[in-house]
């Protein structure tokens, strides 16, 4: 066992001595040691739970015949650090949260790993750190929440956002918006809606890296989650048994499945970052225009929030990840010869159905031909810019409007707010990408606000967007204008191009003006000088290539 180094022979007298001091004698030593990585804290709602799911992980490693050691993760909720400082710490936390897993499992000894998040960053981070162990490893989530309802319609925390942009506008007083917000997140679990957290929670299904259910069964649905995780920790123990690592199951097929399944279902555009992040840590390459391939030809059959009306848990009763999955394949569009923790992914697929066509389109009469992301290029992304077409309106696919440029997120919320963007604009907000925010802040808020104001306009940005986010907002601009990317070249008043269907970002101005402009920039001084951010901007890499730490 990986586990002897910290446990035989007479130089572990030692060690010994303090697993007894934890409880463990000799016979809990002679089993594999199973790190249970607990990401449990009383910040995130959706991390709220995770100790029930924790435990229930630990019996089943027991049952199984394992000793499991708990350890914990952190997390930070994107929806609390949103539109202040504290938003730069999300994306980076990402890479604190495999470093840390990595420096527990390697100096523990451990034979498996157990890895319970449910949020945003945490569960790539735990995907990230179980690619690079590459030791026999599960992932299983704490479940979504439910939606919530006020007047009579499902609702969750996106209308809480939208709300300070119906204030703004007008459209609501400070009492209604009082009301939405007590009825939107009616209790704990990841975000309602497919956001990033239930986004990557599902593709942790389609990667083969949890159990079916793990992204769709409500957290609210508290005995069919401590069921699903006994399975992933008694699972765990079969991986061991048949040495099966995380790098055969995150192959290149297996990335394939997950962007298929993203694009099939709309989900977030964070994804982009997190699976080119995760398949680095596996040694493969997964370059921005694969997306956009897979994207052309996989349909688009789950329309849910923010995009539509649906939450997770109509995706549950409609047959989840599976049942997607199944419908995918009838075009031949999945690897099932894929592994997984538990088989092949056509051992999980074969017997799903759809029970919800209103919820699961069939392909044959999908919401939309092509995938829910599209990659877009043009003179203002050379490497590439991502946008989430299943959340943008019809008429707003292809967009010219003139820039208002901002250099912080905050600077263009505040704009937005007192009524300085007008229909016809394109918001422009720069030095908010991996080294110039740092950390990539998400756009939540200025996106929301333009929706609750019904404002008609594009937002274009080196940062990134919240999953909940909607509408004509292209993010991780790249190159970044930290820098030297067209993104700081832009001026107030220029012609801004958007085409989603011609996958086209172009700025108007002459290749003359441009050169011009470049030689007159100047880098500017980074807004964080100093701690953990300012060691980020220094290692990260671009967007473009998953914003990793190298």
């Amino acid at each position: 066992m990986r586990s002897d180094v910290v446990k035989k022979g007479a130089t572990r007298c030692a060690h010994r001595s303090l697993f007894n001091a934890l409880g463990f004698g000799p016979e809990d030593l002679q089993k594999p040691l199973i790190g249970v990585c607990n990401s449990f804290n009383e910040v995130i709602p959706g991390h709220m739970g995770l100790k029930e799911i924790t435990e229930a992980a630990k019996l089943g490693v027991a049952a199984a015949g394992g000793t499991p050691m708990e350890f914990p993760a952190i997390g930070v909720c994107d929806g609390i650090a949103m539109g202040h400082t504290g938003m730069k710490y999300s994306l980076a936390s990402r890479e604190l949260i495999a470093d840390s897993i990595e420096a527990v499992a390697m100096a523990s000894g451990f034979d498996g790993l157990v890895l319970i998040p449910n949020c945003d960053k945490v569960v790539p981070g735990m995907l990230m750190a179980a690619a690079r162990l590459n030791i026999p490893a599960v992932v299983v989530s704490g479940g979504p929440m439910l939606p919530g309802r006020y007047k009579g319609r499902d609702i969750s925390v996106s209308q809480s956002f939208e709300a300070a942009g119906k204030f703004a506008a007008g459209e609501m007083d400070e009492a209604a918006m009082t009301d939405l917000e007590a009825h939107a997140c009616p209790g704990c679990g990841s975000c309602a809606g497919l956001f990033t957290a239930n986004t990557m929670n599902s593709l942790t299904e389609v990667l083969g890296m949890g159990l079916p259910g793990n992204g769709t069964i409500p957290a609210a649905y508290s005995g069919q989650r401590r069921l699903l995780a006994k399975r992933a920790g008694a699972a765990v123990m079969e991986m061991i048994k048949k040495n099966v690592c995380p790098r055969d199951i995150l192959t290149k097929e297996a990335f394939e499945n997950a962007i298929t399944v993203d694009m099939a279902i709309g989900g977030s555009s964070n994804t982009v970052l997190h699976l080119t992040a995760i398949a680095h840590e596996a040694g493969i390459e997964i370059p921005a225009p694969l997306f956009d391939e897979i994207s052309r030809r996989t349909p688009y059959i789950a329309k849910l929030s923010p995009a539509g009306t649906h939450h997770m848990t109509d995706l549950n009763e409609a047959g989840g990840i599976p049942a997607v999955m199944h419908e995918l394949s009838k075009k031949g569009l999945i690897h099932e010869e894929a592994l997984t923790v538990t088989g092949t992914v056509a051992d999980r697929i074969r017997h799903a159905e759809v029970l919800d066509r209103n919820v699961i389109h069939s392909v044959e009469e999908p919401y939309r031909k092509e995938g829910g992301i599209a990659i877009l290029q043009g003179n203002l992304a050379p490497d590439y810019a991502v946008v989430k077409a299943s959340a943008v309106a019809e008429d707003m696919l292809v967009y010219e409007g003139t820039a208002k440029c901002y250099n912080s997120e905050e600077s263009a919320c505040k704009a937005i707010m007192e009524g300085e963007i007008k229909d016809g604009n394109v918001v422009v907000i720069r030095y908010e990408g991996p080294k110039g925010g740092p950390g990539m802040q998400e756009m939540l808020n200025p996106t929301a606000v333009i929706t609750g104001m019904g404002l008609k306009v594009g937002l274009i940005t080196d940062g990134r967007f919240s999953g909940a986010s909607q509408g004509a907002c292209i993010g991780h601009i790249s190159p970044e204008a930290m820098a030297g990317g067209p993104i700081a070249l832009i001026e107030d008043g220029d012609v801004i191009s958007i085409d989603i269907p011609g996958r086209k970002l172009e700025l108007k101005v002459s290749e003359e003006e441009l050169a011009k402009r470049k030689a007159e920039w100047k880098q500017p001084e980074p807004k964080i000088k100093t701690g953990y951010l300012a060691r980020y901007a220094k290692l990260t890499t671009s967007a473009s290539t998953g914003a990793v730490v190298e």
